[in-house]
């Protein structure tokens, strides 16, 4: 993907620290934390080795207990430092110049150990040959895993090497040496030679890793958008959480595929957007943006909604009580009644599409989401971009009008689905199940089961009404409109209400265990857990 020509100050900020955005933090953090729990143990095991190494050279020693030198001291100084360093990234989020000073602060400290253990030991270990491997050692993998610019690296892994030569030279020089064993300054030399090659090989790999970092962060921008991670798919495309170069407002990107950006599929995802943006209704998914990447790249931007799918809901949380589904079907209804008054069918209603969650002080918001099938009931002119001769949406919750004439349909296919949607979030399960060809003809003569046959929570008998007559077979049997299907649903009185007190109980409780359980996975405007079916007929 080729980034944009135009200026963008994100891209100074960015090549100048890669701990400079959130995302960027929060690789540091766990790079930092692998970096020290694999030294750690790998000196761990070096320390044990050399324990039992000594126990096996002279065993009388345990006479007197483990044999306790200064070099083990120094050796267990090291993993204490890194014990810490592996303790505080693994802990809460830190902020970046923190992270920055425990990965330098303690690459230093770690130095300060490994040049002690180094002195203290006997020459006939050669202490110079054990200094400048495990610095090498450490300076390639530091390089390898955590990220950090070329010139940090260069001057850590400098400070850190620097007085290798000298405890050469000490080391050697205070031994007493044979004739032909080579002078103290050979050994520093040939010491400072493979520290300065540690060095320079550390900071090519930061060069290389960092770039091909910075490379990979140019491609997945758009605009002045930068992806940040793939958090669902549907069938009109992809679905990013993405930042923004300038602005701190959280934002869903939605990309038409390469392989679906033929002449029809780009009109219809142009046409989604358009729509889409034509829609105010606080219950609609709001657009920012559209725009294309030099490369032909379609995308548009959205709002980013960390919540969690009607479907998602039931499937982990059960069916639904009857006041709630009240409470969230009346949202649905001025979405799609919007819809429905600007000449606009939404064609895909279904609990996948329903997005709940929480916006400012107000629990339970339903936002619906993907008009990628939208049809436009005043356009009477140009190419078929919705296909009238195809099958569109979803089988659970296709009108019977839909498989007949697909062509014929009008709003009253939307009721359908909104009483099919109703049905799933009482019961858990669909109006209709079975292989495809079996729902098919459910949907166009079998007579629905009650919901309260079905539903655990129990369900009033005049919501049970309205939610049948949705599901008539007969368009004209059904609510005539969403405002309608809405008024229906005000009247039905009895039955407990659901309440704020009881959204914001759920949020907090069921609502934020839910969120764990789901692992950081973030559902956002346009996650679908089922991919749109298109059935030729």
């Amino acid at each position: 993907m080729t980034p944009p020509s135009t200026p963008d100050p994100s891209r100074r900020r960015e090549s100048g620290s890669p701990w400079s955005s959130e995302e960027g933090r929060e690789f540091l953090q766990e790079r930092i934390a692998r970096f020290a729990g694999l030294v750690l143990l790998l000196s761990a095991a070096i320390f044990l080795a050399g324990w039992l190494v000594a126990l096996a050279w002279a065993p009388s020693s345990l006479e007197h207990g483990l044999p306790v030198t200064p070099t083990h001291l120094f050796n267990l100084s090291t993993m204490v430092v890194m014990l810490g360093m592996w303790l505080a990234a693994r802990g809460a989020p830190l902020p970046g110049p923190v992270l920055r000073l425990i990965d330098g602060g303690g690459f230093l400290l770690i130095a300060v150990g490994i040049l002690g253990m180094s002195y203290t030991l006997p020459l006939l270990l050669r202490p110079d040959l054990i200094a400048v491997l495990s610095f090498f050692a450490l300076l390639l993998y530091r390089a390898a895993i955590v990220p950090s610019e070329p010139g940090r690296t260069a001057w850590i892994g400098a400070l850190s090497v620097a007085p290798v030569p000298v405890l050469t030279y000490l080391v050697y020089a205070r031994a007493v040496r044979p004739e032909w064993m080579p002078s103290p300054w050979a050994y520093a030399a040939y010491s400072l030679f493979f520290s300065v090659l540690g060095v320079l090989l550390s900071t090519k790999i930061s060069r290389v890793i960092y770039g091909l970092r910075q490379t990979v962060r140019e491609a997945r921008r758009l605009g002045p958008y930068t992806l940040v991670e793939k958090i669902g798919e549907g069938g009109m495309g992809a679905v990013y959480r993405a930042s923004h170069a300038l602005l701190r407002r959280p934002t869903a990107i939605k990309i038409l595929p390469p392989e679906r950006a033929g002449e029809m599929d780009l009109v219809r995802f142009e046409r989604e957007v358009q729509m889409t943006s034509l829609l105010t209704s606080p219950h609609t998914v709001s657009i920012y943006d559209f725009g294309r990447t030099p490369d032909g790249l379609f995308y548009y931007a959205m709002e980013y909604l960390d919540g969690i799918d009607l479907q998602e809901l039931v499937d982990r949380d059960g069916p639904m009580p009857a006041g709630r589904v009240v409470r969230v079907l009346r949202q649905v209804c001025e979405a799609v009644g919007e819809a429905h008054r600007v000449g606009l069918i939404h064609r895909d209603i279904k609990p996948a599409n329903v997005l709940l969650c929480e916006r400012g002080d107000r629990p339970d918001v339903a936002k619906v989401v993907d008009f990628g099938l939208v049809k436009d009931l005043a356009a009477t002119s140009g190419p078929g971009v919705t296909r009238d001769n195809v099958v569109l949406g979803t089988p659970h919750y296709l009108a019977p009008e839909a498989l007949r004439a697909p062509e014929s349909i009008d709003a009253r296919s939307d009721i359908y689905a909104l009483g099919a949607t109703a049905y799933y979030l009482l019961t858990g399960t669909p109006v209709f199940d079975g292989v495809l060809a079996e729902i098919f003809a459910h949907h166009l003569g079998t007579i629905p089961t009650p919901p309260s046959a079905r539903s655990k929570h129990g369900v009033s008998p005049s919501l049970e009404a309205l939610i049948l007559a949705a599901l008539a077979k007969d368009p004209n049997d059904r609510p005539e409109s969403a405002e309608a299907f809405d008024a229906a649903l005000a009247s039905c009185s009895d039955m407990p209400p659901w309440t704020d007190a009881d959204a914001a109980a759920w949020w907090r409780g069921r609502g934020a265990r839910l969120r764990a359980a789901r692992a950081g996975r973030v559902v956002t405007a346009e996650t679908a857990a089922r991919k749109t079916l298109e059935v030729a007929r």
